[in-house]
């Protein structure tokens, strides 16, 4: 097991370590008693330890033997008996005095004491003393709980106490690759353990056992459907929450029953006590109250699923009882009140079904697919019809949250009722729609659906487009893709289905524009001459897919004045979903516009929705790391794209892992982190590539990996991407994309020397973005940089200005703050080269290859020194003339040509 070493442990000689059971204390205290390079003594009391006085000091005695003072020390425990008084009067005055000698006796080495909360009380008194009067003895402790008292750890006053962390999710994935899951269940078990290495393991070990007992994805049911914890886990669980009263316990089981638990709810439960005890259960690393709604939010869920598998039915229904009347939300209510029914109840079956109704309408979709799946199982057997439509509903409304194993259980109570194709495929699609990108046995469960539907081509026409999205998301081909998405065009049309041919339609234009098809916008008309259908969901229209190529063309306030219709729409309908696709759509659009504010806002709302529901964070981290990086944070930015690169890794989603590389790539390049930025860029160029994107206007990676090449010296691999770019562009008629290629290509031709080239043909694209103001800003804080390379300063002066005023007015804090350091750095530019900083030999030459296009690896080749060096010698260089990067060289150095 990897274990988590804290980085922020300084070079102290005394670390507690502390953390709930199973997080690696053990394991990290082990990892850090190595670094001083020292044989390890480890003291391990045990619970039976715990109240039996001078235990600690025996086995410390028992494992310094055969030293003197430890013989000493091990027959004056004998003859101590009991302990002495708490002030270390009579036989404890000795003791530490024994300890002490016995301590400084030993040869050097590190003192390493394993779950201290055992330690008794006595041993931890004279160690106290003893460590006091031993400075230089490295100690490390490793203990469940730590609660600073006035006198601090027994192990020193100053001891460094370090809560161990848990696993982040690529260390769970990295400690479970022994068992291979799945994406999908690695996210699962990040969840259920909470990063708690053991309890992963535990879990793995069960998921791995039970794999082969998951079979026909419809009639089967999986080991994620089944909320009881296998052994191995309760143990851990239950030994984590043994380190709590009962009390913080029995608050916690309500907390597990409510699906949204706050203090507010918790406090009427426990009255006065209950910030006492949600601060004993936070300590001991069971819940998390740092949530921005105000909520409680257990670090594992399995600690939840631990707690209520523990209650018999009728404690539970008495627990939700208890829960409807301290509630103060009514569907908090309703939800408690149907859970504490009896089961033999026929007429709480309506009133749930009410209720869902209600959370769908207020866009709370896990209550609704809850609520819904309970209105099902509790409608009577024998009103199949009715039993059935609630069953698809909960279906569906589990696909609406992405709830997989309601979605079975749904499904297969459907199946157990009605078995006639509609309504098996009808139930396959909303399985299907549930499992997101996370679809276990794909091909077999679409397979199953055609099959189910042969001879219904309005059926078949369903899976189909189900089948095309599948094939580009996860598989990344849209051409595939694309076929699938035409073949259910024509069946529903010939079916008379209009809705469903609006739908492909609309598909096959997606697609046909990803590969720069000369028929996307007539595909696209067609759908769009066809009636609305009003359960297809906002973000799948038509419309949503002219409005967005609109923003790819560059027409942002066209884009939103077609997007915000759609928006009240999908909020009217409670789509979580297509609403924040409308909103990320539409902060594209106003930041486009230059409308920073307003960009941040839908942004904002994006991000908030998605992190209320279980929708996949990479799409609004993609759009918050864009709109952030250009309008308020990059700190913020980056730490978003980050995000959400990690999220489309775990999901297998290629669209969204390219989109939030090239964010990360943007921000890293307007930052000043040149290479970290070409890593991440060439990255995007290889994935579109495989998922064979040809239209260069839906991600513009192009000009920035360019300018990136530039600033790396790659300066005919910049031209050769820029001239592809340009012809691909050029027949496709996307002229959007020409401005942001022709900064790129000035930014190459000012490298190479030639700067009216570069000044020229900047103030043309400018000139093109007066629509794109922050484009436009960006292109003349370029001009800017060109222009002072030139040594016009006037005219740097003049540009960078314009910039400021530009990202000022419209509120881009991160570009505004960049275009006033470039004024700042005219400001302070000598008058003329007489008085330019003077270089040294060595640092001349070295930077005149430099300039000139040479490696590092070159450079020390020919001055015969190291690469470290020449390092050195450049930081040297950009330092005394002010520059920030290789690529500012040329226009400073007059670059050698050998």
């Amino acid at each position: 097991m990897a274990a988590v070493v804290p980085d922020d442990v300084p070079g102290t000689r005394r670390v507690v370590l502390f953390g709930p059971p199973g997080i690696g204390k053990t394991t990290t205290a082990g990892v850090l008693a190595r670094r001083p390079g020292l044989p390890v003594l480890r003291l391990a009391p045990g619970p039976q330890d715990a109240r039996i006085s001078w235990t600690g000091l025996l086995e410390l005695a028992l494992a310094l033997q055969p030293l003197p003072a430890a013989g000493e020390l091990a027959a004056a425990l004998d003859a101590a008996g009991q302990p002495g008084s708490p002030d270390g009067s009579g036989p404890a005055l000795r003791l530490r005095r024994l300890t002490t000698a016995l301590l400084r006796e030993a040869p050097p080495l590190t003192l390493v004491v394993d779950n201290a909360q055992w330690l008794d009380a006595a041993s931890a008194a004279v160690l106290r003393w003893a460590l006091r009067l031993a400075p230089d003895l490295p100690v490390i402790v490793a203990e469940r709980t730590w609660r600073p008292g006035a006198e601090g750890h027994w192990s020193g006053e100053d001891a460094h106490v370090v809560r161990v962390p848990s696993l982040v999710h690529h260390q769970i994935a990295a400690l479970l690759a022994l068992y291979r899951p799945t994406a999908r269940e690695v996210t699962r078990i990040h969840a259920r353990s909470g990063g708690n290495p053991a309890l992963a393991l535990a879990l793995a070990l069960a998921l791995a056992d039970d794999r082969g007992r998951t079979a026909d994805v419809p009639t089967a049911q999986g080991p994620e459907d089944d909320p009881v914890l296998p052994p191995a886990a309760r143990r851990l669980v239950g030994e984590w929450l043994s380190t709590v009263s009962g009390e913080v316990q029995e608050l916690l089981t309500f907390a597990a029953l409510d699906d949204r638990p706050d203090r507010k709810l918790l406090g009427h439960l426990a009255g006065p006590a209950a910030e006492h005890l949600l601060t004993e259960a936070e300590a001991a690393g069971l819940i998390d109250m740092d949530q921005p709604d105000g909520t409680v939010r257990f670090t594992a869920s399995a600690i939840g699923a631990e707690l209520t598998a523990r209650l018999p039915d009728t404690a539970r229904r008495l627990l939700h009882a208890r829960l409807a009347e301290a509630s103060h939300d009514s569907l908090r209510r309703d939800r408690h009140n149907a859970l504490a029914s009896d089961a033999d109840d026929p007429c709480i079956a309506q009133h749930a079904a009410r209720a869902a109704v209600s959370a769908r309408r207020r866009g709370e979709h896990a209550l609704a697919a809850e609520l819904s799946l309970f209105a099902a199982q509790r409608t009577p057997p024998q009103d199949t019809a009715l039993l059935t439509e609630r069953a698809l509903t909960a279906a569906r409304d589990a696909a609406h949250y992405g709830d997989l194993a309601r979605g079975r259980t749904a499904a297969r109570l459907v199946l157990q009722h009605d078995s006639s194709p509609a309504r098996r495929v009808d139930t396959l699609i909303a399985l299907i729609d549930a499992s997101g990108q996370h679809l276990d046995n794909a091909d077999h469960l679409f397979a199953d659906a055609l099959h189910t539907a042969a001879g219904h081509p309005d059926l078949t026409a369903q899976i189909l487009i189900r089948r095309s999205l599948w094939a580009n998301v996860n598989e990344g081909d849209p051409h595939r893709a694309c076929d699938l998405a035409e073949q259910a065009a024509t069946l529903s049309e010939t079916a008379g289905d209009t809705a469903t041919t609006a739908m492909a339609l609309t598909l096959q234009a997606r697609f046909q524009r990803i590969l720069g098809h000369p028929g996307t916008g007539a595909t696209l008309a067609r759908a769009l001459f066809l009636p609305r259908n009003p359960h297809t969901p906002v973000n799948g229209t038509p419309q949503h897919l002219a409005a967005r190529h609109t923003l790819f063309d560059d027409r942002p306030d066209q884009a939103r004045a077609l997007l915000l219709p759609l928006l009240v729409e999908a909020e009217r309908t409670a789509d979580a979903e297509a609403t924040v696709d409308i909103l990320r759509s539409l902060a594209e659009a106003e930041l486009r516009a230059g409308r920073c504010t307003r960009a941040l806002d839908h942004a904002h709302r994006a991000q908030i929705l998605t992190d209320r529901t279980s929708l996949s964070p990479a799409p609004a981290c993609y759009t918050s790391a864009l709109i952030e990086g250009a309008a308020r944070n990059t700190d913020t930015a980056l730490a978003h794209a980050r995000r959400g690169i990690d999220t489309a890794r775990h999901e297998d989603n290629k669209v969204f892992l390219s989109r939030n590389l090239f964010a990360l790539g943007h921000l890293l390049m307007a930052t000043g982190h040149p290479k970290e930025a070409l890593d991440a860029l060439e990255e995007v160029r290889a994935l579109e590539e495989r998922q064979q994107v040809r239209d260069p206007s839906l991600l513009r990676w192009h000009p920035e990996l360019a300018e990136t090449l530039t600033a790396h010296g790659r300066l005919d691999e910049a031209q050769d991407l820029l001239d592809d770019t340009r012809r691909t562009a050029t027949g496709l008629g996307r002229t959007s994309v020409l401005p942001g290629l022709d900064r790129a290509q000035a930014l190459l031709e000012a490298a190479r020397g030639d700067y009216d080239t570069a000044a020229h043909r900047l103030g043309e694209a400018a000139d093109h973005l007066h629509h794109l103001p922050l484009d436009r800003g960006r292109t003349l804080l370029a001009l800017s940089h060109t222009e002072r390379r030139a040594r016009r300063r006037a005219s740097a002066r003049t540009a960078a200005q314009s910039a400021a005023d530009l990202f000022t007015t419209h509120q881009a804090h991160p570009w505004a703050e960049a275009a006033a350091r470039t004024l700042r750095r005219l400001d302070t530019l000598p008058s003329d080269n007489s008085t330019r900083p003077h270089l040294t030999g060595a640092e001349q030459r070295c930077a005149e290859l430099a300039a000139g296009g040479a490696s590092n690896r070159d450079i020390a080749a020919a001055l015969t020194v190291s690469v470290k060096t020449v390092e050195a010698t450049l930081t040297r260089v950009y330092r005394k003339l002010g520059l920030h990067s290789r690529v500012q060289l040329p226009h400073t150095v007059t670059p050698a040509r050998e």
